[in-house]
């Protein structure tokens, strides 16, 4: 039994349920990571014993499972897009902006699907913008290229917001730091390739590094859209 079919158990005196245990996680995760989340400190900041919680919860990864759906919530927009690819694309960045707020969501995107109620609606929403417009196969291989990039890109860019928190140096900070090496081992010709990327390439932010792939990706299901229509 998941913990979506099981009934939360009866109240007691002292008021206490899988939503406020759920915000109570998240805000501990928003503050430390998913390693400063854990029932014994979720219990301490709801002024309850922990032994309590496993009335609700039975395990970390079950609330994990609830957190997730919790703010998976934040993603579906009110009013969903009716052109497939405005469709996804709103949902990419919707994601990347959850994740931007909620940073612990990047390190569980990309495992098994969610089956809570927001989780299987986020679903609902990839799959039904491209619906009708190819066979399943087809459909369900082009959701899972663009959830295979975008979570890679959102993962990519927590991990550089948290490099810098951790060296306390901006990108471009670290890029001026690392410069001299960088600029040695260029002159030494064994890479060409990357000196152009260095020299030549244009330094983009990480918002428009983000749309700028995902219109590729798009483009890449768009043809492979029009092959099978065709």
């Amino acid at each position: 039994m998941t913990v979506w079919d099981r009934p939360e158990p009866p109240a007691r005196p002292a008021p206490l349920d899988r939503e406020r245990i759920v915000a109570a996680a998240i805000a501990l995760a928003d503050e430390g990571g998913l390693e400063a989340v854990s029932l014994r400190k979720v219990a301490a900041r709801l002024n309850a014993g922990p032994m309590r919680l496993y009335g609700y919860i039975s395990t970390k990864q079950e609330l994990f499972d609830l957190m997730v759906d919790e703010v998976q919530g934040e993603i579906l927009p009110e009013e969903p897009p009716d052109d497939w690819r405005e469709a996804l694309s709103t949902l990419a960045h919707r994601t990347r902006q959850t994740a931007l707020r909620h940073e612990w969501l990047a390190d569980l995107l990309g495992g098994r699907p969610t089956l809570g109620p927001n989780g299987l609606a986020v679903t609902e929403a990839t799959l039904a913008a491209l619906d009708g417009l190819a066979d399943i196969d087809t459909v369900m291989r082009a959701v899972e290229t663009v959830s295979a990039y975008f979570t890679g890109a959102i993962r990519r860019e927590i991990a550089s917001v948290r490099a810098e928190r951790a060296t306390g140096l901006s990108k471009r900070e670290w890029q001026r730091a690392s410069g001299p090496h960088v600029t040695k081992m260029l002159a030494t010709g064994r890479f060409p390739a990357l000196s152009r990327a260095v020299h030549d390439g244009t330094d983009v932010d990480a918002e428009t590094s983000f749309a700028t792939g995902l219109e590729w990706v798009l483009d890449a299901v768009a043809a492979r859209l029009a092959r099978s229509s065709s």
